[in-house]
């Protein structure tokens, strides 16, 4: 599918399975951390959660579980495990190359979920952030997804209306995120690219 992007002046990528097909080796983080404090692991419910910080997932995994887990203390284990893995996942193309092609023509902020210590090192890794104008972590505000505080952060510090935004993303959270936020979402999909306006 060719999206039309000629009157957005700023894109914005959520990172994880969007620009970086980071999901996989976050899943097995998550994977090695059920085992160490002893909770179910499902993969399709911890894969919704995409977008969300650490903590806040094992904040709701004590939801769901009726558990009483420390959420730093789970949230720092899962970290390490994801840091200390040697494979964080391959570029996505159909996004890499939006980004590559809008380079110097458009603004481009990448608003993501990940704490700002795992956000930097991948986009440094990975070649994406000298090509950025702003980057928006969950270390940066308050209110994470499906809340619009990472896209209107990121649209403000681009100087930009939200209205001349559009968000690519992967998860319903952050669709929600874009929507919430009064941007089109682009979402990443296993067949490609799709176009969900505001309203």
């Amino acid at each position: 599918m060719t999206i039309d992007l000629e009157k957005y002046q700023g894109l914005i990528f959520d990172m994880d399975g969007t620009l970086i097909d980071t999901m996989p080796a976050h899943l097995e983080a998550w994977s090695v951390t059920a085992k160490r404090f002893d909770f179910p692991f499902n993969y399709d419910w911890f894969y919704s959660m995409g977008g969300m910080p650490s903590f806040k997932i094992a904040g709701e995994v004590n939801k769901k579980h009726k558990l009483e887990l420390d959420p730093m203390e789970v949230s720092s284990f899962k970290m390490d495990t994801f840091h200390n893995m040697e494979e964080h996942g391959e570029l996505i193309a159909c996004t890499h190359d939006i980004l590559l092609n809008n380079h110097g023509k458009k603004r481009m902020a990448v608003g993501t979920g990940s704490q700002r210590v795992t956000a930097i090192p991948l986009l440094e890794n990975s070649n994406i952030l000298p090509k950025l104008d702003v980057v928006v972590t969950a270390t940066d505000v308050e209110k994470h997804k499906p809340e619009p505080e990472t896209f209107l952060m990121a649209a403000e510090k681009m100087g930009l209306e939200p209205t001349d935004c559009v968000v690519f993303e992967d998860t319903a959270l952050g669709k929600q995120a874009a929507h919430a936020a009064g941007m089109d979402c682009i979402m990443v999909t296993s067949e490609g690219l799709s176009f969900h306006p505001l309203g």
